[in-house]
């Protein structure tokens, strides 16, 4: 069965239990089970709000195994695989294949922050996409990066036949253009920005993968589904509903944000894993204000 890549997709947290770092993953099959019951269109496994940088190759395994038994064939299973080496990469994108992912997102390496040339993005990515066994979307994140993937890269990456999409989460609507340029039959752009979903959907994006679904996605389908209806207005409105909690909760709060929205509002939150800290008072009262 062939998948068209878009709408919205959850890029979900990984919760642990409580008074250790152990995966909780009875927690993470209950979320799992609660954002496909809201209809969103695919799931993403250890991206940046999965916490994916802090956790072993064998938690991101055991993750993957528990999210394929339960999202269906018909909707997206997107499993992180970004690595510092080329080869790290590499092997954890045969390794989510193996475990029955769909595509993979792949954030570039960005330690060597300076060393990221197009010579050298271009050698790492053309690398992973000849050896992945499954597709490769291609992932733009400047907050953590320290730098951005350009247009004209993207383009060129956006030609190999195993390259299929982009996640945009700068918010930068010249940015976000410029990749959509892009686009085609076989290469699909999604904005990884809650707070712009609207304006990147009428700019042409196919959808998002919103780390605001995963605690209001009722509030996000309502800005797809007024675009996708023609209505303008509609869309502007909800977007105008789902911004503050995507600015605030996603953008300011990060994955602690997150993790306490989760618990607001009856799923499994609970702490990030150290060095991340917990909300404090503060940013409780702000979720609790937002979500109330």
């Amino acid at each position: 069965m062939t998948k068209t890549l878009g709408g919205i997709l959850a890029p979900v947290t990984t919760p642990f239990v409580a008074g250790s770092e152990a995966l909780d993953l009875d927690g993470f099959a209950a979320n799992l089970r609660a954002h496909l019951a809201d209809g969103l269109d695919g799931i993403v496994v250890a991206g940046s709000t999965g916490e994916a940088a802090l956790l072993t190759e064998e938690e991101r395994a055991s993750l993957l195994t528990v999210a394929r038994d339960l999202v269906p064939r018909e909707r997206w299973l997107v499993m992180g695989t970004g690595a510092e080496s080329t080869k790290q990469c590499i092997a954890r994108c045969v390794h989510a294949a193996s475990a029955g992912a769909d595509a993979v997102l792949v954030v570039a390496p960005h330690y060597y922050a300076n060393a990221m040339t197009v010579e050298a993005l271009r050698a790492h990515y053309h690398r992973v996409a000849d050896a992945s066994p499954v597709p490769v979307i291609l992932y733009n994140i400047p907050k953590y990066m320290h730098f951005a993937l350009s247009a004209e890269f993207v383009a060129e990456m956006a030609a190999h036949a195993n390259v299929i999409g982009i996640k945009d989460s700068s918010g930068d609507a010249q940015m976000l253009a410029g990749f959509l340029r892009a686009q085609g039959e076989s290469f699909t752009v999604l904005t990884g920005n809650g707070v712009v979903f609207h304006e990147a959907l009428v700019a042409g994006a196919r959808g998002g993968i919103l780390a605001v679904s995963t605690f209001a996605a009722a509030r996000t389908r309502a800005v797809l589904a007024a675009h996708r209806g023609g209505d303008v207005a509609g869309g502007t409105e909800a977007q105008a509903r789902l911004k503050p909690m995507a600015q605030v909760i996603v953008g300011q709060l990060g994955v602690p944000g997150v993790k306490y929205a989760l618990d607001v509002v009856g799923r499994a939150g609970g702490v990030p894993r150290l060095p991340l800290l917990p909300l404090d008072a503060e940013g409780r009262a702000s979720v609790d204000a937002l979500l109330s």
